[in-house]
């Protein structure tokens, strides 16, 4: 497989998505992972582009099938990633990108060991918090869990291949557009993408 899948993990509130969006705009031959969902749509949702709305039966049959990369139960909710989407990706020399946890992180790295992990972190828990409060969307007590579940997700980041912290946003995604420029020039991709252009300069043409 010539593309090159990308994990990226970070706790809510870390800039990951806006980081991620902007990235995509940013770079060609790389997209996202759409992932499956049984929770209902939110509004303004897209089937198909924001998730791959499913029944909880469509679901486990999916899981019975293998068909997942990764998944996981959220609360009440499932989510997983579909397999063959991605190798399909790969394969046609697309880079992929999934945002999940450090669970579903685990879980890639096992079916896919030369996966490339990246974890996203706030430069301190205040700037965290002001982040969550800032959006306005939660409630004290939510906020609060939201919290502790940063700090045990970050505890997890020694996992990772590598490590980025969201101060600046520009910073952040160069340094977060660099990963994937670099591994996009390793040798053995180079050389199949490169394959013509590499057996004409090593021809001998003198004659």
């Amino acid at each position: 497989m010539i593309g090159t899948l990308f994990i990226f993990s970070a706790p809510s509130g870390a800039g990951k998505t806006s980081l991620v969006k902007a990235l995509l705009q940013q770079t060609s031959h790389i997209g996202i992972s759409v992932s499956h969902t049984t929770r209902a749509p939110r509004l303004g949702e897209v089937d198909g582009q924001d998730y791959h709305f499913v029944s909880v039966e469509q679901f486990q049959d999916m899981i019975s099938a293998s068909a997942f990369l990764e998944h996981a139960q959220v609360f009440d909710n499932f989510y997983g990633t579909s397999q063959a989407w991605v190798e399909q990706e790969l394969a046609a020399g697309r880079d992929v990108i999934l945002e999940i946890d450090w669970q579903g992180a685990q879980q890639v790295r096992r079916l896919m060991p030369d996966a490339v992990s990246v974890f996203i972190v706030p430069p301190s828990i205040a700037a965290l918090e002001q982040r969550l409060t800032g959006r306005g969307q939660d409630d004290a007590e939510t906020i609060a869990r939201r919290m502790r579940d940063a700090q045990s997700e970050m505890s997890h980041y020694g996992e990772y291949d590598y490590l980025i912290v969201n101060d600046n946003f520009d910073n952040a995604l160069a340094e977060l557009r660099s990963v994937v420029v670099a591994r996009r020039h390793r040798l053995a991709a180079q050389q199949v993408r490169h394959a013509d252009t590499l057996a004409s300069l090593l021809a001998d043409n003198r004659a």
